[in-house]
């Protein structure tokens, strides 16, 4: 239990708020720090032209970028992927530019989980916002956009952005609630060099997600498949391609009777995949696709404590698990993921925009972390395939249509894991296979960097008001 002494100016500057959560969280630590400043301060509406959310609207959502816009959630801002594939109608989205989001733009999540901050690049723009986003669009009239977007990252601004929050379920904050926000104005030097580093993050990681798009891309070139083909296969819905079937007895597997797993677009993705030279996936993995162990998560921040990640973690810009006690974990080696592991998430819900066999990458920065169990292992041989090239396959659309229909279970679904060992892998070329793998890796590598610039800009931020306590 917390306990906290509150003096009578305190109600006065928090509008009179008398729950104590307020009282006790990390905002009254900041607000002292910073009044122990040796530089000015300014707020954060001196700093920008504007703070707001947008306005409240109906959703209608489309299938396609041609009849709408892509949408931007709270949950996908944080992604390192934002082309969540979900679109809202150009025709019924009114107030779309109010909605509209665009670069070098600061973004707070405000409902639900709060705080989280997003500098927003290239990739957001023109983008449609949810209303349950925070929009401050920066001056720079005192403080450099870099730095303004570091200090709110850190945990002295994340403090002060969550500390007026409101409702029960469902938290809230709202843009008058930060408008005042107090902000050191660091020496010019100091700004620039935090400015730098966010640049350098925000530009790197553009320029990652174009090489990851351009691996995709080639692998199709490979295969020869032109683009009205590939849109014709991967429609969201299976009825727009075929709701009713018929196929033999001799089509069966011992492993499934589910309708779903004989559809005739995943046997079509599987004929065009066969069209060349290929492989069964079996034939290029060191052991066949696993999940990981079965353990008890007990929280501890001890020293012999292990940071563990989701599968759903392993998805966002800068993954943050939970802290568990090692104990619990048998072997616990072998649920540290090793380099060149390819992990999909193994236990999902069909909805188009769920990561429930969607693949992502260990190289770089979730290189030898511990990874929940739900997400399954791919170990490419690499004496038969590069790992980058193999990513590609896996995480094209093609592959992700036929995971969806290799499944079993009713509500939560896995992979049936014998189905998945004899699909097809195709193989276009040492020469072009070798492009591939090295866009992939130069795409995580830059992924990596533009993590350390971030956090490196954020430290300097924090390590610099901790000294203000010590001088």
């Amino acid at each position: 239990m917390k306990v906290l002494q509150v003096k009578n100016s305190w109600f006065s500057d928090s509008d009179l708020r008398l729950d104590a959560s307020y009282h006790l969280s990390d905002g009254p630590i900041a607000k002292a720090r910073l009044k122990t400043s040796p530089y000015s301060l300014t707020t954060l509406k001196n700093e920008c032209d504007k703070i707001f959310s947008g306005a409240i609207f109906k959703r209608t959502y489309v299938n396609s970028y041609k009849y709408g816009w892509p949408y931007l959630t709270g949950s996908d801002m944080v992604k390192a992927d934002i082309n969540s594939g979900k679109y809202i109608s150009k025709k019924s989205t009114k107030q779309a530019e109010e909605l509209r989001i665009q670069k070098d733009w600061i973004l707070i999540s405000c409902s639900g989980t709060l705080g989280n901050c997003v500098f927003t690049n290239s990739d957001f723009e023109g983008r449609i916002g949810t209303h349950d986003l925070i929009r401050v669009i920066p001056n720079e009239k005192s403080v450099k956009k870099g730095y303004l977007y570091a200090y709110l990252a850190s945990k002295y601004g994340y403090g002060l952005l969550i500390q007026s929050s409101y409702g029960g379920v469902v938290k809230h904050i709202e843009p008058h609630h930060i408008e005042n926000i107090p902000i050191p104005i660091l020496p010019e030097a100091q700004q620039q060099e935090i400015n730098n580093l966010i640049t350098k993050a925000t530009d790197l990681r553009v320029e990652a997600n174009g090489l990851l798009k351009v691996s995709i891309e080639k692998f199709y070139d490979g295969i020869n498949l032109a683009q009205e083909h590939l849109e014709a296969l991967n429609k969201p819905l299976e009825r727009e391609i075929s709701n009713s079937y018929k196929i033999s007895m001799n089509e069966l597997s011992a492993n499934t009777f589910r309708g779903r797993n004989y559809s005739p677009r995943k046997q079509r993705i599987i004929n065009v995949l066969k069209t060349g030279e290929h492989n069964n996936l079996r034939d290029v993995l060191s052991v066949d696709p696993f999940y990981g162990a079965r353990y008890k998560r007990i929280e501890s921040h001890s020293l012999n404590s292990v940071e563990l990640l989701s599968q759903g973690d392993i998805f966002d810009l800068k993954p943050k698990g939970r802290s568990i006690a090692t104990r619990s974990i048998k072997n616990l080696h072998q649920e540290i993921v090793s380099k060149g592991t390819i992990l999909i998430p193994a236990q999902g819900t069909l909805g188009e925009n769920e990561i429930f066999g969607r693949a992502k990458f260990v190289w770089g920065y979730l290189e030898k972390k511990v990874i929940a169990g739900h997400a399954m292992r791919f170990i490419p041989d690499e004496r038969r395939i590069q790992p980058g090239y193999l990513f590609a396959v896996l995480s094209s659309s093609l592959w992700f249509r036929m995971l969806r229909n290799t499944v079993y279970g009713t509500n939560l679904l896995g992979f049936i894991v014998p189905l998945i060992n004899d699909l097809p892998i195709p193989r276009i070329g040492n020469v072009k296979e070798s492009e591939i793998d090295q866009l992939v890796k130069d795409a995580y590598e830059m992924l990596t960097i533009a993590n350390e610039y971030e956090y490196r800009a954020i430290e300097f931020v924090e390590n610099e008001i901790e000294s203000w306590q010590k001088s």
